[in-house]
């Protein structure tokens, strides 16, 4: 099942708990057990939407959130730092890997999913040298076609945008920060960068996977509808990714060309957060008390392994 969950895009953790469910009870616990994981914390993140968006223009509000941005900085940071250690390992491709997707994503403020890919394809490549095939030349014009639709309604853009999340970030649930960042504040404008923020914010400090701040963001964008639309469209791959492949994956989730593969789109993935913290950073760390703030946050989280993110967040706060 982690296995499975490692190698299929989507939060490693929403995946095992499907998976876990499929071998009991096949559809019916994989579905019973993908709604018990996300709808608590769902619902929390709604609560906390309703509130921020009727309180979000008090002073006290305000000044509540200017610490937790800083503070998330540093979080990211620590956490960023601990997954480029475990998941590139000493292997110079996957560091060339992620040294060209943190410049490339610091450089243009954006994540780029193609790349993403293409740093799997590089990987599996170089490992495992193919035979030429021209499946590739045709399929890659249309699924281009397939992610660039484009339709009027919000709620279809949501929906568009928040399936093609979850369908393309692999590895920790911060991996879907950066592509976050890069739709909802770049290209939609549907927050700016102070929400996008504290979108992550709420996201820390409630249960579940950080991936949930989506119930949040949609919320911000079109009310309830819109949170509900983002997170099914967001969790929806994760549960399909996870069902589908569950029963074949005993003979050929093994194999080391996907293995090698997954491990290009990790370090690229790592690469895009490590980025996004620059991109972040320089929105939110703008005065001497923010940098301070968010240095102590991460000199804590990196000190005392025992404190939770959860915790700190809630200390900037107040």
């Amino acid at each position: 099942g982690l296995a499975l969950a490692q190698l299929a895009p989507g939060p490693l953790a929403a995946q095992l708990a499907i998976y876990l469910g499929y071998v009991h009870h096949r559809i019916w616990g994989a579905t019973v057990v993908g709604l018990a994981f996300v709808l608590p914390s769902f619902l929390m993140v709604v609560a906390l939407g309703f509130a921020y968006v009727r309180l979000g223009g008090l002073p006290w509000m305000q000044a509540v959130f200017y610490g937790v941005g800083a503070a998330v900085i540093g979080i990211i940071a620590v956490s960023t730092y601990k997954l480029t250690l475990k998941s590139l390992g000493r292997d110079p491709y996957l560091w060339l890997v992620f040294g060209v997707m943190a410049l490339t994503t610091a450089w243009t403020e954006s994540e780029n999913v193609w790349l993403l890919l293409g740093a799997g394809v590089l990987i599996w490549a170089l490992r495992f040298p193919p035979k030429f095939s021209t499946t590739a030349v045709w399929l890659t014009p249309l699924l281009a076609q397939a992610v660039t639709v484009r339709e009027n309604d919000v709620l279809v853009k949501i929906a568009l945008f928040f399936t093609k999340a979850g369908a393309f970030v692999f590895g920790s649930g911060l991996a879907i920060v950066p592509f976050l960042y890069a739709g909802v504040v770049k290209e939609y404008h549907w927050l700016n960068e102070q929400q996008f923020l504290d979108a992550v914010a709420v996201a820390m400090i409630t249960p579940g996977p950080v991936v949930i701040t989506v119930g949040f963001i949609g919320y911000l964008v079109a009310g309830f509808p819109g949170a509900c639309v983002a997170a099914g469209a967001t969790f929806l791959p994760c549960y399909l990714l996870t069902i589908l492949p569950a029963p074949y994956f005993k003979k050929w989730g093994q194999r080391p060309q996907l293995k090698a593969f997954v491990e290009g789109i990790t370090a690229a993935a790592v690469g895009t957060i490590a980025g996004a913290v620059v991109v972040l950073g320089q929105r939110q760390l703008v005065d001497v008390p923010s940098v301070l703030m968010a240095l102590a946050a991460a000199f804590v989280l990196y000190r005392f392994k025992k404190i939770g993110e959860p915790y700190l967040i809630l200390a900037a706060a107040g």
